[in-house]
């Protein structure tokens, strides 16, 4: 299935397409595309849109998109996917920084790889090693703790 969002991802738009690929739909295609865009481009072509305003996966009740797609997805039983929607939600929703600590290094990831990388396709590609790394970290955190 195709999934289209607003281009030049850094926090949400990286980690949607990371969440969708690895738990929803392993196939995913993923368009970046100017934002005015989006919503017809989806509808064009039949595909999920997120991230994006009108989009049918969006923010929603404070909540980032990634957040979204766990709850409709029915991913909330994974205690290390919260722990990283925590993060997530730190690093996307202006004014939450401080709500995890680890929110303000995964903001950084995010402005720097729009420094480094012109491609988004190849951004995305590159990013998955950070939250293939985030949900590891996140998976020993929540192990220790419930140890």
């Amino acid at each position: 299935m195709k999934w289209v969002t607003r281009a030049r991802p850094k926090t949400d738009r990286i980690a949607c397409p990371w969440l969708i690929r690895r738990f929803i739909d392993p196939g995913a295609e993923i368009v970046y595309a100017p934002a005015a865009e989006v919503l017809s481009i989806a509808e064009a072509e039949g595909a999920y849109s997120f991230d994006a305003p009108g989009a049918t996966y969006q923010h929603r009740d404070g909540g980032c998109t990634f957040e979204t797609l766990i709850a409709d997805f029915d991913l909330g039983d994974d205690p290390a996917l919260v722990r990283l929607a925590h993060i997530v939600h730190a690093a996307d929703i202006e004014g939450e920084l401080a709500s995890d600590p680890a929110g303000a290094g995964l903001l950084a990831i995010g402005i720097g790889g729009l420094d480094v990388e012109a491609d988004d396709q190849t951004l995305l590609t590159r990013a998955g090693f950070v939250y293939d790394s985030l949900y590891a970290w996140c998976q020993r955190e929540v192990a220790q703790a419930s140890a």
